[in-house]
């Protein structure tokens, strides 16, 4: 496989945005909380919120007041910069500390109305870790057919123990056939292309990438949110997206 895409953030300062962008506010007034009653409004470009130092990606969620949010945090994406059919994408990260945190790397289609709206089209969570279930990380697919609203999302786990304290690497592996995740190397799940339809497999279109830390939320608040431990971060160290040449 070729490396295609990369960030190793080896330059101090603000993100790349001619391979980042950002996800502005709190999601309303058309999905306010972003569809989950999260907490948090992601701010544009804001050094306190995302920034590279010592060659990492900082995103930082505080607790300060913003719009209507008590916290700001940031949501970047690579869309428009970077968008993949297939192949193969690691993420070396440390993640947050602390109950109502919720860190994700994860990914949407580019063409959001291919197949209708979500869960129709499509999403690949890579990683996500929830605060309150400290030493366990998930990946999932949903769906039209598989979907956490229908409680039939496919999802596997993997127990971190150090997650919050040292960079694991997070991967995917994703070709027409089947979409398989990896820590450190190690598969811990893997999701079949069944061959019926877009309701099961809508994996065969360009996604892009999603790296964010919400606050709350219906999953990440489902224990509360311990206004003690802010700030929180998640550190990047790398981004390497790898396709069949």
């Amino acid at each position: 496989m070729d490396l295609v895409w990369s960030d190793e953030f080896d330059t101090a300062g603000p993100i790349d945005t001619t391979k980042w962008s950002f996800v502005v506010g709190d999601g309303c007034p058309n999905l306010c909380g972003w569809g989950n009653n999260e907490l948090q409004y992601y701010s544009d470009g804001l050094a306190k919120n995302s920034r590279i130092e010592e060659g990492k990606l900082i995103i930082e969620a505080i607790k300060e007041s913003s719009g209507n949010s008590d916290y700001t945090s940031a949501k970047i994406v690579s869309k428009g910069n970077g968008d993949w059919k297939y192949g193969r994408l690691e993420i070396s990260a440390k993640l947050p500390s602390g109950v109502g945190t919720w860190p994700a790397i994860w990914m949407l289609p580019t063409d959001e109305t291919k197949y209708g709206s979500w869960p129709k089209f499509g999403e690949i969570d890579i990683m996500e870790h929830v605060g309150y279930n400290q030493d366990s990380i998930f990946g999932t697919i949903h769906t039209d057919a598989y979907n956490h609203l229908k409680g039939t999302q496919k999802e596997g786990s993997v127990e971190i123990k150090t997650a919050e304290t040292e960079f694991h690497e997070y991967v995917i592996d994703w070709n027409e056939d089947r979409i398989q995740w990896f820590v450190d190397n190690k598969m811990y799940h893997e999701f079949k292309n069944e061959k019926k339809t877009v309701s099961e497999w809508p994996f065969d279109q360009s996604f892009y990438l999603i790296l964010n830390i919400a606050v709350g939320g219906s999953w990440g608040g489902r224990q509360g949110v311990d206004d003690g431990i802010w700030p929180q971060r998640m550190e990047v160290d790398y981004v390497r997206v790898y396709q069949m040449n």
